[in-house]
């Protein structure tokens, strides 16, 4: 049995590669183009930064300046004034203090023992964040050269700064980075694999095959639910950077899109999610003999499923939704059940109520099975339901 379950694993880990590769290829533009955009201007940035400090300018530190541009081609670019802020802080407390341990010391081994265990511990200060590093790569730098003299550390200051506007410069005026398709496409996901999860729930308790190996199926499949809601509030934190000091400029080019699901989503997917894993967990407590002394009888566990797969599809075409965005110009779409779904829906409700009744008159531990079953598929059904409508016990 263990063997059947982790074959399925590794069949729905392919088949969503498979969903994936195919959502990708229906996207124009995709992440890889956003990838080649943003490498291409690094490299544009390194070459442009070059030309300035070596061809015009004839710097003898020409190489700071390219060597800065291309590490400033961030993500986003409130990201890239901030780390250019800090790795030229970096840059000048390196230089600085490199050059201040040698005119010291006189000796360059000296002054390497004296500067850099300070900068190191420099480095792990937050106000640099992950550019620490760089005060100490630029003091190997200045030491290893033969002119640690005043015109020097201008110049590599210089040439460090000359870098760093024109990265940023480059990142800021040339297709500026934005992730806000990220979003869409985390949460169509997780609408995806959600619908997925209570799909292969529903077809388990519909064939009555289900053990403890089968819930530990299920909860690995919730933990890759929670990985996914982690993804999908990264990519809100990025998509939320990717506008600041660019908001006005990226609409005037028309390349922010208007439809980006609100941010409220997030929070509802976060709890369809939670109810999936509450669900799960109470079905690895009905599967235990020895906590529960019987489950709900055949009729109800099969009406049971049938629930979890319209709740499953519903959240299907919520992910198909998503990944279409054409009339939904107002940030708004539709959710996941329809009318005949809802209809039927109800009627399973109607007769798991009345299987409840009668579990209860066959003993508690039964029927409190079923009812915490019963409960939390409300509460999906609840929130796939459109806002206002929610289903009401």
């Amino acid at each position: 049995m263990i063997r059947v379950t982790e074959a399925k694993d590794r069949v729905r880990n392919e088949l969503l590669t498979v969903a994936d590769a195919a959502r990708r290829a229906r996207r124009e533009p995709g992440r890889e183009r956003d990838l080649v955009v943003q490498s291409l201007k690094a490299a544009a940035a390194a070459l442009l930064a070059w030309i300035v400090a070596d061809e015009w300018l004839a710097d003898p530190m020409a190489l700071m300046a390219p060597w800065v541009a291309v590490v400033l081609v961030q993500a986003t670019v409130y990201s890239s004034l901030r780390q250019g802020a800090q790795q030229f802080a970096a840059i000048c407390v390196g230089t600085l203090l490199a050059s201040s341990a040698q005119a010291l010391t006189g000796n360059t081994l000296a002054a390497l023992a004296l500067s850099v265990p300070v900068l190191m511990l420099l480095a792990n200060w937050p106000r640099f964040g992950d550019q620490g590093i760089y005060a100490t790569t630029t003091a190997l730098f200045t030491l290893s050269s033969d002119t640690v003299t005043t015109s020097a550390i201008s110049h590599r200051l210089a040439q460090a700064a000359l870098g760093a506007a024109i990265g940023i410069a480059v990142n800021a005026l040339v297709l500026p980075p934005v992730h806000l398709r990220d979003v869409r496409e985390n949460l169509a996901a997780l609408a995806q694999e959600t619908g997925d999860v209570l799909a292969d729930i529903a077809e388990d308790l519909r064939q009555g095959d289900w053990d403890a190996s089968i819930t530990a199926h299920w909860s690995r499949a919730s933990a890759r639910l929670a990985r996914r809601l982690d993804g999908l509030q990264a990519a809100r934190g990025w998509s939320q950077e990717s506008l600041r000091l660019t908001r006005d400029w990226l609409r005037a080019f028309h390349r922010v899109p208007l439809d980006v699901p609100a941010a409220d989503e997030d929070e509802r997917w976060s709890r369809i999610t939670g109810h999936v894993a509450a669900l799960i967990r109470a079905l690895a407590v009905a599967a235990d003999s020895e906590r529960t002394a019987d489950l709900p009888d055949g009729t109800a566990l099969r009406s049971y499923a049938r629930l979890l797969a319209l709740l499953g599809e519903a959240c299907h075409r919520e992910s198909c939704w998503l990944l279409e965005p054409g009339g939904r110009q107002d940030g708004s779409y539709a959710y996941g059940t329809d009318r005949r779904a809802e209809a039927t829906m109800r009627e399973l409700h109607e007769a798991l109520q009345a299987s409840l009744r009668d579990h209860a008159g066959l003993g508690a531990p039964r029927a409190a099975v079923l009812g915490t079953l019963l409960l939390q598929a409300e509460n999906i059904w609840a929130e796939t339901e459109r806002p206002g409508r929610a289903h009401r016990t």
